[in-house]
């Protein structure tokens, strides 16, 4: 069998079958065009928008970050997954180090995991106390509101992985080279640690899923479809229109003007016989 027709046979946890990479492509390609559309308005209107994404280990956000991200220029869409907090940083307000990467107009940044880590992994992982966690919960749907009224549209994501995909995800992450290094120390300290990720993601979701700043969750067994319903979703929630612009036209390349090409032992790469 194929890998194409193994992959369009397998399921995910739903029992739904998973989608062909020949379609995924179609699909993603006209839906990278409507993000190239929504770049130009962008710009154009001085939108700012704040998109981020949370979920547990091995539930796919940087491949849909990816997904939205490869075909639009980054200084528009701009990616931010912030390390650990320095010793400076953990001494002041906690989302203070988060507020100065929020957009300005015409850029749509994007997080990879956010101030949303203080009610996820700084719980479960015991980096924060209880109490720390509380006050989090209570402050940020009126930080959020703040957001929001300053102009800054949010949108929040949870992807969710079933607990046998993720397993299948991670143990496919030790034995690969190109994904080894998404195989972090504290990803096999946290994986025994389900249940209490799920109990923290309800604490979460029922603090600060409010009407101005919901939570939209994904679920992403089948990596590809998460991806498409992602930006399908994300462009529906950004009014957009197609920018007039006329059709780029190459003008006449310059004349040479008695220009040669200089004898000089250039350093080429070595052209291998791939």
């Amino acid at each position: 069998m194929s890998k194409g027709k193994k992959a369009e046979n397998e399921k995910d946890s739903k029992g739904q079958a998973k989608l062909g990479g020949k379609q995924y492509e179609r699909e993603l390609a006209t839906l990278h065009g409507e993000l190239v559309k929504l770049q130009f308005w962008m710009v154009a209107k001085g939108l700012k928008v704040c998109v981020l994404f949370e979920g547990r280990d091995g539930a796919g956000k940087g491949g849909v970050i990816k997904a939205i991200t490869e075909r639009v220029s980054p200084r528009v869409f701009r990616v931010v997954a912030l390390p650990a907090p320095t010793e400076r940083e953990k001494s002041q307000m906690y989302i203070q180090r988060y507020m100065r990467h929020f957009p300005a107009g015409g850029e749509i940044v994007i997080l990879d995991r956010s101030w949303y880590n203080r009610a996820g992994v700084e719980r479960v992982m015991e980096f924060c106390s209880m109490e720390q966690v509380r006050r989090f919960l209570a402050v940020v749907p009126e930080f959020e509101k703040a957001i929001v009224e300053s102009g800054i549209l949010l949108i929040k994501y949870w992807l969710e992985v079933s607990p046998e995909e993720q397993t299948r995800r991670l143990e496919a992450r030790i034995d690969d080279p190109r994904k080894i290094w998404k195989l972090s120390p504290m990803d096999l300290k946290s994986y025994n640690r389900w249940y209490d990720y799920s109990r923290a993601r309800d604490d979460m979701f029922k603090s600060t899923d409010t009407p101005w700043a919901p939570w939209n969750v994904v679920r992403s067994d089948d990596k590809r479809r998460a991806r498409l319903n992602v930006i399908s979703h994300l462009l529906s929630k950004i009014p957009y229109k197609e920018s007039p612009r006329d059709k780029p036209v190459l003008p006449k390349r310059g004349k040479a003007r008695g220009y040669v090409e200089p004898d000089y032992p250039y350093k080429f790469v070595p052209e291998l016989d791939w």
